[in-house]
């Protein structure tokens, strides 16, 4: 009776853990594989991935490493990743200190590795933090128009890898860019029309937005979402939210909304999403949604907090 007792329970875990796995996305990165007859790119998170899949259309195949729901400042590549970057024709990583690991894994490569690395941030209109001068905000791809730049350094990879495709990139690109640039127009007609200028955030992301549309943003961790504010972060974010009668806090959706839902409810004000786009959640996938519609989601979001 106690084996038998055991066996079932092992068999409960078992399914416990298959349906925990299925809900996974690491699953699903592990299934990537390349295709022969395509341009192989591996992506170090989402943004980079949905540009390079709308210039490279058919003739692209792209694997995204950061799985769906997963928040990419602290992950890391496991072994399935690095084979795919070795194999695959181009890697494109954002760059500009976001990829902690990407400095090891390029240094594991070997010296006859045809490989093509892609900065992505390369050449795009950086924020220098206050911490170190040294030092770049990452946030990058939340300018639209430093999207622009990120896409034609893809673009360029592109060509390189399948010249015969040429025209299709080129034209690919310039269709995605424009619709880029028209993404930047509506920012800067909506949010010229605002009243207010400030915005309170759980995640100190949105300096590019804030630069390319004059606003200012207050948050209560730094640039990494999982910093621990200090008692201090807090108190000068309910002076900020009274100074300039702001009525919500924007949190994100792929880190816990406990700490800004904690001190909005002390403020006596509302949460709202504003959303860095480090990354899709399943659902946000599944209903099909991208980079320039969360765009616009974000616009409306911050249009209705600026009133």
């Amino acid at each position: 009776m106690m084996i038998r007792n055991k066996r079932v329970l092992y068999i409960v875990l078992l399914a416990i853990l298959t349906v925990v796995m299925a809900g996974c996305g690491s699953i699903a990165s592990s299934k990537a594989k390349m295709v022969q007859g395509k341009v192989n790119v591996v992506t170090s998170f989402y943004p980079l991935y949905e540009f390079t899949r709308n210039i490279g259309g058919e003739y692209v195949n792209a694997i995204n490493l950061v799985p769906a729901g997963v928040e990419p400042h602290d992950w890391s590549p496991k072994s399935r990743d690095i084979k795919n970057m070795t194999q695959a024709q181009i890697f494109v990583y954002q760059g500009a200190g976001f990829e902690g690991w990407v400095e090891d894994f390029l240094g594991s490569l070997s010296a006859d590795s045809t490989l093509k690395v892609v900065e992505a941030s390369k050449g795009a209109d950086l924020i220098k933090t206050t911490e170190n001068k040294e030092e770049y905000d990452p946030h990058a791809w939340l300018s639209p128009l430093n999207a622009v730049k990120m896409a034609y350094n893809i673009k360029i990879a592109l060509i390189e890898a399948d010249p015969a495709h040429k025209d299709v990139f080129e034209q690919n690109y310039t269709k995605y860019a424009a619709k880029l640039t028209d993404l930047d127009a509506r920012y800067k007609k909506e949010i010229a029309g605002t009243s207010k200028k400030e915005i309170a955030v759980s995640h100190h992301a949105f300096a590019y937005l804030c630069r390319d549309y004059g606003l200012t943003q207050m948050s209560i961790m730094g640039l990494s979402p999982d910093a621990e504010p200090t008692a201090q972060d807090l108190k000068k974010m309910n002076e900020f939210l009274k100074e300039h009668g702001l009525k919500y806090i924007f949190f994100e959706e792929l880190v816990s909304d406990k700490l800004a839902k904690t001190l909005a409810k002390d403020a006596k004000v509302d949460t709202m999403v504003l959303n860095p786009i480090e990354g899709l959640t399943d659902e946000q996938m599944k209903s099909g949604k991208d980079y320039i519609s969360i765009m616009d989601e974000n616009l409306k979001n911050l249009v209705i907090a600026l009133q």
